[in-house]
């Protein structure tokens, strides 16, 4: 009995740590670059990317075919996030969450990839960032690592139709679990853009607070 009690408040505790330890600490926000937005529901965390920057364009990979609008790749900006399967593609929303798909989740779950065009970042901004070119190609990589590709090295779109017209889910690579979370994913991929991040964060705060949106910009 005390075991069931221990592991979830040994599991808090490391991620409370793991929030407010930095990593790539001595990174400095440049005053001019490429800016990258965090979305946030509370739960769940992606980025969002411009479409074309520093030389690199999403739009070969998420074609007009991908979507339910064709016209949506036309839009300036994408938002890419990772997550499980189960809860992706079987859980439209929170309420039809089924105790075996959490419990799968947390313990073997699959990494998918879920890909939605944007036309006004700051409306889904939770967190902003102004990256260097060579830490935006460096975010760009990591990111684009996690889709399982596959004729012509292309992201491999999921028979599914998505929640609007304007996304899609792609095969990914990699396990999701309680320690390779979403929100994980997110903070893995800044700490090898030579970003300032979290030593751990499994959750979305853990992340967003190191990178508050400007005062201009917050709702």
């Amino acid at each position: 009995m005390l075991l069931i009690f221990a592991l979830p408040a040994l599991y808090l505790t490391a991620a409370l740590l793991g929030a407010l330890v930095p990593v790539n600490s001595d990174w400095e926000e440049p005053e001019v670059g490429i800016p990258v937005y965090i979305s946030s529901n509370g739960v769940h965390l992606d980025f969002v990317m411009p479409a074309d920057a520093a030389g690199l364009s999403w739009r070969e990979d998420f074609p007009g075919s991908h979507f339910g609008d064709p016209n949506w790749p036309n839009a300036a900006w994408v938002m890419i996030g990772a997550g499980d399967r189960g809860i992706y593609l079987d859980t439209p929303t929170w309420s039809d969450l089924e105790l075996d798909t959490a419990v799968t989740s947390m313990i073997a779950g699959e990494r998918i990839m879920h890909v939605q065009w944007v036309a006004d970042p700051v409306y889904y901004a939770t967190a902003k960032l102004t990256l260097r070119p060579e830490e935006y190609r460096r975010l760009y990589a990591a990111i684009r690592a996690d889709f399982d590709l596959g004729e012509g090295r292309r992201p491999q779109r999921i028979d599914h139709p998505g929640y609007w017209d304007s996304d899609a889910f792609y095969e990914g690579l990699g396990n999701f679990n309680a320690v390779r979370t979403c929100n994980q994913w997110v903070n893995a991929k800044l700490r090898i853009a030579g970003v300032k991040a979290s030593l751990w964060t499994p959750f979305a705060t853990g992340l967003t607070w190191r990178h508050p949106l400007p005062d201009d910009q917050s709702t």
